[in-house]
């Protein structure tokens, strides 16, 4: 019996808790302290809706990201007096190659073996290559860092060092010392035309980097600087190097890796004429002095030809220079109801957030908070607790005493006056 009073218990509670109702109840509090407090938050909340999300974030504006394309046209002239006497090289010598994606290559420096061709020869002086006999050398062996295939053979490098024989092209490449200073250094004063185009393909806007007040008169002469051309899309090599904190002169020798960087930030509430592009300069890659390893930015190539008997010949160019790379980056805003709905919605649910902090000072921090929570809070009666105390009331001192004490589900109003 005792067993079923307590599972009635446990099943009135469970059904208490799960159809209970908490509902705001409001109370009125004139406090000079609190109602301060509540409006500072209510001013806080709202200089970060307007003056964030809708002033510098442009929250009432919908967004697109830039599609570019971009192309590159380079100019100038250098020229070289050396051993090999004096040379004049043009555009067509020095961009290598002629033509890549959103980025171009200057030589500025080289490093020139002429007239090799295929045969037997003494490998380059190191550790896995000197030798002082034939038992030093494998025939057949293949080093990744070496220029050919041993023969097996210890023959003279010079009249002091030995080293193994290969089968490569001859004579091997010695690119232990590097030209300094750079053997294009009048690539300083070279220029290049960067042509971009974009397009946000959301509001079906274009536009080009050359703006429509920039005739081919204009063109031809100017060049680009931060206060007096802004807008000339002609750069000086040498002022975007300088832009980016660096010497033109000391980054040619060893070569290096350029960012020109195009930002494109548009508002397209206001006029088209003024979205226009911003240029930045900064070096990508890595400058750190106390870890040099493997510094600028060099590659290889050839030019073949033959001999006269028919021998094929090359000349082999070890490459160094600057290679710059266009980004483009940026977007559009425009005016758009669906979010600044949004916005203003979200704006005003974060007033909630103000009458929230009130009420963690009110109830936890100030002197009078149990005063405060006595009032905030109160427990109502359920119905059938309000059913058995209009019974106690009407039944007085002579009421059933199994009515105040009743474990088991309650009985109705009706059930209970009718057993009086």
């Amino acid at each position: 019996m005792s067993n079923s009073g307590g599972d009635c218990c446990g099943c009135s509670s469970l059904c208490q808790l799960l159809f209970e109702y908490d509902t705001p109840r409001i109370v009125h509090i004139k406090s000079r302290k609190v109602g301060l407090i509540n409006r500072l938050f209510q001013m806080g909340i709202l200089a970060y809706v307007i003056g964030w999300v809708f002033v510098w974030q442009k929250g009432y504006q919908e967004f697109d990201t830039v599609i570019s394309s971009v192309t590159t046209k380079v100019k100038g002239i250098a020229v070289t007096d050396n051993s090999a006497g004096v040379r004049i090289w043009d555009v067509a010598d020095y961009i290598i190659p002629p033509q890549e994606e959103t980025s171009f290559f200057v030589m500025t420096n080289m490093i020139v073996t002429p007239d090799q061709e295929q045969g037997h020869c003494a490998e380059m002086p190191g550790p896995s290559t000197t030798c002082t006999s034939d038992r030093n050398c494998t025939k057949g062996l293949v080093n990744v860092k070496s220029n050919g295939v041993q023969t097996g053979r210890c023959v003279a490098f010079n009249g002091t060092v030995q080293t193994c024989e290969v089968l490569a092209w001859c004579p091997v490449e010695n690119d232990q010392t590097l030209p300094k200073p750079a053997l294009l250094k009048d690539a300083e004063n070279f220029t290049v035309l960067v042509k971009n185009n974009i397009r946000y393909p959301r509001f079906n806007f274009t536009k080009r980097n050359i703006l429509p007040h920039i005739n081919s008169t204009y063109l031809q002469q100017c060049v680009f600087h931060r206060l007096t051309d802004p807008e000339c899309p002609i750069f000086r090599l040498g002022d975007i190097v300088q832009e980016a904190g660096e010497n033109f002169q000391d980054m040619a020798i060893e070569g290096g890796v350029m960012g020109i960087q195009i930002k494109w930030e548009c508002d397209l509430d206001q006029l088209w004429s003024k979205c226009i592009p911003r240029y930045t300069f900064r070096r990508l890659d890595n400058k750190d002095p106390d870890n040099n390893v493997a510094p600028g930015y060099n590659f290889r190539f050839s030019k073949y030809y033959k001999s006269a008997n028919g021998t094929e010949i090359r000349t082999l160019i070890k490459a160094f220079g600057i290679r710059f790379d266009v980004m483009v980056f940026g977007k559009a805003g425009k005016f758009n109801i669906i979010p600044t709905m949004i916005n203003i919605g979200s704006g005003l649910a974060l007033f909630g957030v103000a009458t929230v902090l009130c009420d963690i000072i009110v109830l936890y921090l100030l002197k009078k908070r149990f005063y405060y929570r006595e009032k905030k809070y109160k427990m109502r009666p359920s119905v059938l607790e309000s059913e058995a105390l209009l019974i106690e009331e009407c039944l007085g001192n002579n009421r059933p005493t199994d009515v105040i004490e009743i474990r088991t589900p309650l009985l109705t109003l009706h059930q209970v006056l009718s057993q009086i």
